[in-house]
């Protein structure tokens, strides 16, 4: 073989390489993993219960079992008992362009019967108790040096303050809501080990600046002797991490796709008694044409957006669907899945970073492995 004909070998090759290793790179799905406290930030402590260390041990359990899944990368805000401003946890997940954000605490209460978990989703909600469960996790930044200028504008001690700020939450809310959604489901199949509190919406700092799907899941409450010692124990803490791991698997398979698994990474068993099953009604959209199709949903908003191009980006082809008190948003629609795919990362290339496919089947949504098939 001559050199101009081993070169153009070579070359061919390193196209060939090049192509699969930025294609295996598109594929790569990230989670950013957050440890509440840390360092002399020591969260609840109640009989020995350290918030900071059971966070942490939670976190590094369910890292280990995302990262053998090698389609995802896993980014920790910390490994060890350090101390990260809030601002800076959020930081780390935008630096790396995450396309989840997972902040991992422990509740508490004085009423130490309180019991239960709890997934918080950004939002403004007036609830007591939720305003109370994000006073205590923002009184953090009282430990941050210059927090004052930081934070301008926001009261730790009034949650409420954050009204009145710049709020990146609409965006990713659905998101959001069936990531803790998917959390809180597979916590409530643990049976009686850990009650399932529900998910809810609260301002809690570190989910504001986050500017992507995120949750702050609150495991259980370390004030309560019986929770408190399951948190407390490597039984309790590899069962949450499980079911914590495998709702986030769960998520990407949805709007990801699916990659490979392993053993340790299959669905939480479930061990609670069997229900009988019921049925949620679908909004099926009106004069929906038959057939499978996919779609670009840009964002959900508790806003109504006029339909024209300016408020799009410039996207044309945008429509709207309102459910469960949200407007969701989606652009074009196509019964092709690469044509579809071509579609999202215009979206992507416009500013919608967070924007993912849907599939429908006779105008219900159906999962995209389903639409494929």
């Amino acid at each position: 073989m001559n050199r101009i004909n081993k070169f153009k070998v070579i070359f061919t090759l390193f196209l060939m390489i090049s192509s699969f290793c930025a294609h295996s790179q598109s594929n790569v799905f990230k989670v950013t993993l957050d440890a509440g406290h840390g360092d002399h930030d020591f969260g609840a402590v109640y009989s020995g219960r350290i918030e900071k260390n059971i966070a942490l041990a939670i976190v590094l359990k369910v890292g280990k079992i995302l990262e053998l899944n090698p389609n995802v990368n896993v980014i920790y805000t910390r490994k060890t008992d350090v101390f990260i401003d809030l601002v800076e946890r959020a930081n780390i997940a935008n630096r790396a362009n995450s396309n989840i954000f997972v902040s991992i605490h422990c509740n508490a209460n004085k009423n130490t019967a309180a019991d239960g978990t709890e997934t918080y989703v950004m939002g403004l909600s007036k609830v007591a108790s939720n305003l109370e469960a994000a006073k205590k996790e923002n009184s953090v930044i009282t430990l941050e040096k210059d927090y004052k200028r930081k934070y301008e504008g926001f009261d730790p001690n009034s949650p409420e303050s954050m009204i009145g700020m710049t709020l990146m939450q609409e965006e990713y809310l659905d998101n959001s809501i069936s990531l803790a959604t998917k959390i809180e489901d597979n916590f409530e199949k643990l049976g009686k080990k850990l009650r399932q509190g529900g998910v809810k919406q609260a301002p809690f700092m570190v989910l504001h600046k986050a500017y992507m799907p995120r949750v702050l899941v609150e495991t259980g409450f370390v004030s309560n002797p019986t929770e408190g010692n399951i948190l407390n124990s490597e039984e309790g803490q590899d069962d949450i991490a499980r079911a914590i791991a495998e709702a986030i698997l769960s998520y990407k398979r949805e709007y990801f796709g699916s990659g490979t698994e392993t053993p340790e990474s299959r669905p939480v068993r479930d061990t609670t008694p069997a229900k009988p099953k019921t049925t949620t009604p679908v909004a099926v959209a009106k004069n929906a044409p038959k057939g499978t199709f996919f779609k670009v949903q840009l964002i959900a908003s508790i806003k109504k957006t006029p339909l024209i191009p300016k408020n799009f980006k410039g996207l044309n082809n945008v429509t709207m669907v309102y459910e469960n008190n949200i407007y969701k948003y989606f652009y074009e629609e196509t019964p092709s899945y690469e044509t579809a795919q071509k579609y999202l990362q215009e979206a992507k290339s416009k500013g919608y970073g967070a924007a993912f496919l849907v599939a429908t089947k006779d105008g219900e949504k159906i999962s995209i492995q389903d639409a494929i098939k």
